[in-house]
């Protein structure tokens, strides 16, 4: 049984908040051993990894001042003494700049979340892709549009609106576990995606409601989102098995729209020549003799408003 605790489900990770920042750098400085780090390592240790006051000595900074940051009580935390602490935590581009975001968080947007802008050249776009799977993902990971081949390999189309997520596709569709060959790595790859969103908008009620319900109801999601992974979802593999066609390899490439914050350009590209490229001609063979699922302004008008 779940209880709630000052408006707070106790038990449910939350989607973001002051013990983030202490959360995160726990788990970093875990990974890293003394040894590593350069340090002589004094018997047995209690937990893994480094020590608070390890970490201040080796960034620069008093044991008082890195500790009031792990508690989340750091305030006007300068950009060297962040630098310095992701260099002794070898955090990579993205958890580094997402340790800028948790320690100096942006104020959330006040009234309620306004639906994102699709607009209608977008969405003629992904039309017009008629040899690449392509959609378009939104905050949160909502697919907001998508063409006939992206909607013959995931079944966009016939998803309820409010389903119509990657995130929640990935742990609480049944069938996904089997589409997905790696299914472990997508997983992953997708809660680390989500920790990326929560970072750049904190207080966001909708992320937070989507990640207590994927806490509650997946437990390897609750694992995965307490491990604080973060990364950017911009290119590599994914391994496929269709109903219809087969096994599926393709190169992912997500391109982020500029006019169109929040927005990602998703395709799924066949290697020429390849077994690959081959199903995909029979699929959209296939895809052209169902209903019609291609999105369309009218369609898309369920996830976002359009742009006149």
């Amino acid at each position: 049984m779940r209880l709630r605790r000052r408006g707070r489900l106790v038990g449910v990770p939350q989607q973001n908040g002051p013990q983030d920042i202490g959360e995160f750098l726990r788990t970093r400085r875990a990974r890293i051993s003394p040894a590593q780090a350069g340090l002589p390592e004094y018997g047995r240790r209690r937990v893994a990894g480094l020590r608070r006051e390890e970490i201040a000595q080796l960034a620069g900074v008093s044991v008082d001042y890195y500790t009031r940051l792990e508690q989340g009580r750091g305030t006007g935390v300068s950009d060297a003494v962040l630098d310095a602490i992701a260099r002794v935590l070898r955090l990579d581009d993205t958890e580094h700049d997402h340790l800028r975001n948790l320690a100096r968080p942006a104020r959330p947007t006040p009234g309620p979340a306004r639906p994102p802008k699709l607009r209608r050249e977008l969405v003629r776009m992904l039309e017009l892709m008629t040899a690449v799977p392509a959609f378009v993902l939104g905050r949160r990971m909502d697919v907001l549009a998508w063409n006939a081949l992206a909607d013959a390999i995931a079944g966009f189309g016939a998803m309820p609106a409010q389903r119509r997520n990657v995130a929640y596709q990935t742990f609480l569709n049944p069938h996904t576990r089997t589409r997905y060959r790696d299914w472990p790595a997508v997983a992953a790859e997708t809660v680390a995606h989500l920790r990326r969103d929560a970072g750049r908008h904190p207080g966001d009620e909708r992320l937070a409601a989507l990640v207590g319900l994927l806490s509650v109801r997946d437990p390897v999601f609750a694992q995965l989102w307490a491990a604080h992974g973060v990364k950017e979802k911009a290119h590599g593999r994914k391994l496929l098995r269709h109903p219809v066609v087969g096994d599926l390899d393709f190169a992912y490439e997500t391109f982020a729209l500029p006019g169109d914050p929040g927005q990602f350009l998703v395709t799924y590209v066949a290697e020429a020549g390849s077994p690959t490229e081959e199903r995909l001609r029979v699929l959209g063979s296939w895809a052209a003799s169902q209903p019609a699922g291609l999105s369309s302004p009218d369609d898309a008008r369920t996830r976002a408003d359009l742009a006149g």
